[in-house]
């Protein structure tokens, strides 16, 4: 028997969802449900604000109106929720109380009900059938097709040649996620597709601003992702067909999703396999590659810490490191430069949620059927949670200082019953790309660049990030 996701799905037209979401807040008010202080002026370009500068309206409505607060965003209020206890109460403590669905409604339309999107029994189930694929074992075996792949990717590297890291990074964790989740070959054509492209293509929807992404019609950012969406399910449905028809299996994770079973010999619809091989396309490709480029930004301005990398990556000798090492604590300063980006550039660093029921999140109250969005970016630089926040002090995650940071203040990858399945693939992705790069070159920053950062829906380096390539010092 298949598994049955959610029979229906929150509507993708934007006019509905003001409504909707104007009709909730008004049923609020009617029964006095009390919402947190903050900011409920009449902005209406306090959604572009939160776009262009979030980290100064986030902090700065923190500063004045403590750890759960509202903001005002067209016509309704939304709530944001800021801190160690207010992070640890959203994802681990209370975390029934606060579902995902609505809360990324926006992804829905390209993803599905994949593991993003879904809530419950039935996320519960899903995420138990595919942790197979994550696991150790399996993770290890996917070094070797990484390390071709990164291989590959930088053998035309010389010194002095000036490249974009964020789209050299981008199309080589896509090359790695379309082998490692889907068992594709990226140079092989597919009925004249090109899947990496559509991908991208699809992508870019959510590169647009608020009001770009509200247009419906011809020639919008929707119906380019809308038509992006149709080429790659014609791909993937196609694909899980012949797969399903030859019984043709290999490593990859649509293998394992094909034959899965829960213990009651629930299986996946077609439907279900296709959203959550989108899901982890997205989530796997999109995160690698904002995490590499803002390591390498960070790097790039901290001469001493890359010295040190330097210095530790040759004491592994020329060779590929093996899972062993990368996983194993052998290159510790690699490890913490890397919490360390993710403390101040964490890819999906924000959490939207809804409330179900009225309860308090870091002592203040919380109305039932409210938006409510944990931020990671903005908690991971609080001034009273972190000595000088805005720094990059791998230091920080030293196993003696990692003890002190307090529970629910680093959240990079969720908490609880959702922390980001793929985290372990992801780090070991991106530290393989790190030794590799570590071993030949330095990459320096474009004189006269400077980061702007975007969110699309994860960080990125707006425009790109433009490096010269240098041979290791």
């Amino acid at each position: 028997m298949a598994l049955t996701g959610p029979a229906i799905r929150p509507s993708d037209n934007p006019l509905v969802r003001l409504q909707d979401d104007l009709e909730r807040q008004a049923r609020q008010r009617r029964t006095g449900a009390r919402f947190p202080p903050g900011d409920t002026s009449r902005a209406a370009l306090r959604p572009v604000d939160l776009n262009r500068r979030p980290l100064t309206l986030l902090l700065g409505a923190y500063e004045r109106y403590g750890p759960v607060f509202s903001l005002r965003m067209l016509k309704a209020d939304i709530l944001f929720a800021l801190g160690p206890q207010a992070n640890h109460e959203i994802l681990v403590s209370n975390a029934s109380n606060f579902l995902w669905r609505e809360g990324f409604r926006d992804l829905i339309p390209l993803l599905g009900d994949g593991l993003l999107t879904i809530d419950g029994a039935f996320h519960r189930t899903s995420r138990k059938i595919m942790l197979p694929a994550f696991h150790r074992e399996r993770i290890a075996g996917a070094l070797a097709l990484m390390d071709d792949e990164i291989e590959a990717a930088v053998a035309g590297w010389r010194p002095g040649d000036r490249l974009d890291l964020y789209d050299w990074t981008r199309h080589l964790a896509l090359r790695i996620a379309m082998r490692a989740l889907f068992g594709f070959d990226p140079d092989r054509s597919q009925d004249d597709l090109d899947a990496a492209a559509e991908f991208e293509h699809a992508l870019g929807f959510y590169g647009h601003s608020f009001f770009g992404q509200m247009l419906r019609g011809p020639l919008t950012p929707w119906r380019r992702m809308r038509t992006a969406r149709q080429r790659l399910d014609a791909l993937i449905f196609g694909e899980i067909a012949r797969r399903r028809r030859t019984g043709e299996r290999g490593e990859d994770l649509l293998s394992l999703l094909l034959d899965a079973e829960d213990e009651d010999g629930n299986s996946l619809s077609d439907a279900h396999v296709r959203d959550e091989v989108m899901t982890l396309m997205f989530a796997g490709h999109d995160t690698t590659t904002a995490t590499v480029c803002f390591l390498v930004y960070e790097l790039a301005r901290a001469p001493y810490e890359l010295a040190l990398l330097h210095a530790e990556r040759r004491m592994l000798g020329d060779g590929t490191p093996s899972f062993e090492q990368l996983a194993g604590g052998a290159l510790p300063r690699l490890d913490m430069a890397l919490d360390e980006t993710l403390r101040l550039w964490p890819p999906a660093w924000i959490g939207p949620r809804r409330s179900v029921e009225a309860t308090t999140v870091a002592g203040v109250h919380v109305p039932g059927d409210t938006f409510i969005n944990y931020v990671s970016w903005a908690s991971h630089r609080l001034p009273d949670v972190w000595e000088d926040p805005h720094a990059f002090v791998p230091e920080r995650f030293s196993e003696a200082n990692r003890k002190k940071i307090p529970k629910g203040a680093y959240v990079p990858f969720g908490g609880g019953s959702r922390t980001c399945i793929g985290m372990r693939f992801g780090q070991l992705e991106i530290k393989a790309i790190m030794a590799r790069i570590l071993r030949d070159f330095d990459l320096a920053l474009e004189p006269g660049w400077k980061l702007h950062v975007s969110q699309t829906p994860t960080l990125g380096p707006k425009g790109g990030l433009p490096v010269i390539v240098q041979a290791a010092a």
